[in-house]
């Protein structure tokens, strides 16, 4: 929403000025504000966990990348719907089938979803939540078919409905990728939570903030890819001049993309949060999702994108989203009869372990 207030500056330049507070100006501010010693817990970390964390963050990059294509060629409605059910899908999905062919304890596969009733219960919201995507899809394209040879949306925005489709899909699977980033690099974050754990030992459950410090790594991957993606545009398109054209309002647009910027890190700021408390599983990932679906229609609907649509089409987007969030209901109860973990004997530490 930010962005959408910035004049006189090509995307790339905007969606570049905002991805520098994203992903690399707020993250280690958080994991300095919530973790102490951040940074030495990540020198600690061996070369291959975080080459493989950093990985996952490359290609979510390209995801968040084509999620702002896509957004640009759909609108915040429609894209959003589309992306962001697809990643949930994918984010919650393939780290079970990942844990099949690699047990690691405490971690669900997916012969363990289809296996007990609340796993098929989580799996049925998950195919609620494919339908909920395909008709949110038809909405599109009868929007486009509404739309006729015009373009544009009441919005102003530029809609180009087989383009933006094509970037939904790319941007929905590899934007998942992002969940099997903190699946990477989980040590990093146990690491952090043993410390906490260690110095509170009076406290219960687990480290609140303890992600924030695997998040600095994945989106130095994310960061890597927007950069030379957008580089490369400015350089086509000769838009390196946007950065000090002085006839646009320069303050103001820095200052929304700083905030667009520092918004977007809030999600996973807030999303690691509850991570820590419910695991990185099917049931968090869609519920985080889901609500980004549900309030960028609400932002949709503001911005009027689906004004000048027929009732038809208007009814389809509502049933879509409407289907989604009943995913959500579904995964949510599925993950409610999961039967609770036996209670875990506490953690030895090692007992230099407040050096880090």
């Amino acid at each position: 929403m930010p962005y959408k207030k910035v004049k006189g500056w090509s995307w790339e330049s905007f969606w570049i000025v905002g991805g520098l507070f994203s992903w690399l100006i707020v993250p280690p501010i958080a994991a300095y504000l919530t973790i102490p010693g951040f940074a030495d817990i990540i020198k600690q970390t061996s070369p291959s966990i975080l080459g493989s964390t950093y990985l996952m963050g490359l290609l979510w990059g390209i995801g968040g990348l084509t999620y702002g294509l896509g957004v640009r060629y759909l609108g915040v409605s429609l894209g959003s719907s589309i992306i962001l059910g697809l990643c949930s899908l994918f984010g919650a999905i393939i780290p079970s089938i990942y844990y099949e062919f690699n047990p690691t304890p405490g971690k669900d596969t997916i012969s363990i979803l289809t296996g007990t009733s609340w796993g098929q219960m989580v799996l049925l919201g998950l195919a609620i939540c494919i339908v909920g995507i395909v008709i949110c899809g038809k909405a599109g394209s009868m929007k486009d078919k509404d739309l006729g040879s015009t373009g544009t949306d009441a919005a102003g925005s530029e809609f180009k409905i087989v383009k933006g489709l094509i970037l939904a899909v790319i941007s929905g699977v590899l934007s998942a990728c992002f969940s099997f980033g903190i699946e990477a690099g989980a040590s990093m974050g146990d690491t952090a939570n043993n410390l906490w754990k260690a110095a509170h030992p009076l406290e219960q459950g687990e480290f609140l903030f303890k992600n924030n410090v695997i998040f600095v790594v994945i989106l130095w991957g994310g960061l890597t890819t927007n950069f030379i993606w957008c580089m490369i545009l400015n350089a086509r398109n000769k838009t390196f001049s946007d950065y000090t054209n002085k006839q646009s309002p320069l303050a103001k647009n820095y200052l929304l993309c700083a905030l667009g910027g520092t918004m977007w890190f809030l999600q996973f700021f807030f999303y690691g949060m509850g991570e820590s408390k419910m695991g990185n599983g099917a049931s968090s990932w869609i519920l985080h999702m889901s609500f980004i679906i549900l309030i960028a229609n609400m932002w949709g609907l503001f911005l009027k994108e689906w004004k000048g649509v027929s009732k038809k089409t208007k009814t389809t987007i509502i049933m879509g989203i409407a289907i989604i969030i009943l995913s959500v209901i579904v995964v949510g109860y599925g993950n409610s009869l999961k039967p609770k973990k036996e209670i875990q004997k506490k953690d030895n530490y090692v007992n230099n372990s407040s050096n880090i």
